[in-house]
Order: C-alpha cells, then structure tokens, then sequence
C-alpha cells in the first residue's frame, strides 16, 4: 500500500474521534437531543474512545511494518468511522462538534476510498487458508442482512397501510429513521455482497469480509451498551440486550475465523 494519503488522513481521524468522543463524555450539554438519544450518544462515545481509536492506531502501527492483516483491520476501523460519524452528522442535534462530525465523515470517506484503491487485494487473498469457512462466515453475514432488511421493511410497509411509525422514529423524536437510512444503504448491500463473493473465494469477498469483521462486533457492541444505558436510566426495556450480546458474539466468532485463518 501507498502509505502517505490514508496514514496521515488516519491519523487526523484517530485526533478528530478522541476529541469528539472524550468531548461528548466529559462536557455538560454538548448533546441537545431528547433523553434517549442523548444516552445513546455516550454509549457510541465510549467505544469510540476505548476500543475504535486505540484499534485504528494499532493497526496504523502494523500496517507500516507489512502487516497485511493489520491493514484490513485498519479499513474496518475506517469504514466504522464512517458509518459511526453518519449518525452523529445527520442524526445529532447542531452541536459544538458539528464541524468536527463532518470533517470525520469526509475523512473516512477519503481515507477508505485511498486505502482500498491502493490494498493489494490478490496478495490479501492468497494469505487466507484453504480451510478458511467462508460459507460459515458468509452465512452469517447473510442472516444479519436479511434480518435488519426484514424488521426495517416490515415497520416501513406497516406505516404505509396504517400510518404507524416506527418505534424507533417515535422514540428519537426524529423526523425519520437514520438507522433505517443508513443500515440500508451502507450496511445491507455490502453483508450480502461481501457474503457472495466470500462464499465464492474472490479476493475482493475477503477483503469486505475482513472490513465487516471489524465494524460489525464494534457497533453491535455499542447497541449493547446502549440497550443497558437506556434501560438504567428508565428509558426503555432490555428486551433487545440478548439479540445484541448474541450478534456481537457470532460477530467476534465470524471475526475470529476470518483472521485466524489468514497468514500475515
């Protein structure tokens, strides 16, 4: 990989992240949402902190010595911030941050579009071992798609017949579901094409494999959290906290096999 581009705008993104996830934990009022919405934003705040920034620096750290499963990890975390930072740019009242939750979209944006043009993505592939259970990781990649596209589509097609929102848009306060939004454009199509191409060992199935892997588990952790904070704070049940725990748990066993499976 061509190191300087995605390096330096990584590591902008790794001061960028710190600063909006330390800032949101620590200041009084930087979120002005509704009770829930705002508990959930430090739950995504704190595995920003501890987990995705010290996860992103690592893999910066072994990417430069040749590490070529670190660059994949490294391309996870990217594509989580990414994804993470939507939320907070489209779904956070104007905030102190807004600036900041723009720049970390534009830079993941940028910074993955870099990285992945320059992955040599064959070399990746041949590092993975024939015994590698793609049909298994695949599998599971299939069931989280067409698990959240058939919750997603059955309360959209619901409202059209009874003008019932859905319960996540009447609890946000929203005028629309961002995580129906942005599941079903940056997170659905890339489970079932990176399921197919797995399932078939070409090597761009397992570099997208790689990069789920690493996004997945980290933000099906975060509803975890969230589920627990919403539920201590008497905002909401924990009715969903053992589906979160359980696709966090297949999500780090699919990851698991994935890169024990790869050589270097």
């Amino acid at each position: 990989m061509k190191p300087k581009p995605p390096y330096i705008l990584s590591i902008i993104i790794a001061i960028l992240a710190t600063i909006a996830s330390a800032g949101g934990l620590l200041l009084n009022g930087v979120y002005r949402d509704n009770a829930f919405v705002t508990t959930t934003w430090l739950g995504n705040d704190a595995i920003t902190l501890f987990l995705a920034v010290p996860i992103l620096i690592a893999s910066l750290v072994y990417s430069a010595r040749g590490s070529l499963k670190a660059q994949l990890v490294w391309m996870g975390v990217l594509d989580y911030m990414l994804y993470n930072y939507a939320f907070y740019l489209f779904g956070a009242a104007f905030n102190l941050f807004f600036l900041i939750y723009a720049a970390l979209l534009g830079l993941s944006i940028i910074a993955l579009t870099f990285g992945l043009v320059n992955l040599d993505v064959n070399r990746i592939s041949q590092q993975f071992r024939e015994r590698t259970p793609v049909k298994w990781i695949g599998g599971y990649f299939l069931f989280v798609a067409f698990g959240l596209s058939a919750v997603y589509l059955m309360q959209s097609i619901n409202f059209i017949f009874t003008e019932q929102l859905p319960a996540i848009v009447t609890i946000s306060e929203h005028p629309t579901s961002i995580v129906f939004a942005l599941d079903l454009t940056l997170l659905v199509p890339w489970f079932v094409i990176g399921a197919l191409w797995l399932m078939k060992r070409q090597p761009w199935g397992y570099v997208i494999a790689g990069i789920l892997s690493v996004k997945g588990p980290l933000y099906t952790l975060i509803l975890a959290i969230n589920t627990i904070l919403v539920m201590e704070a008497g905002l909401a049940s924990a009715a969903e906290l053992p589906l979160w725990i359980t696709l966090t748990t297949l999500g780090l066993i699919a990851s698991g096999l994935l890169y024990g499976n790869m050589h270097k």
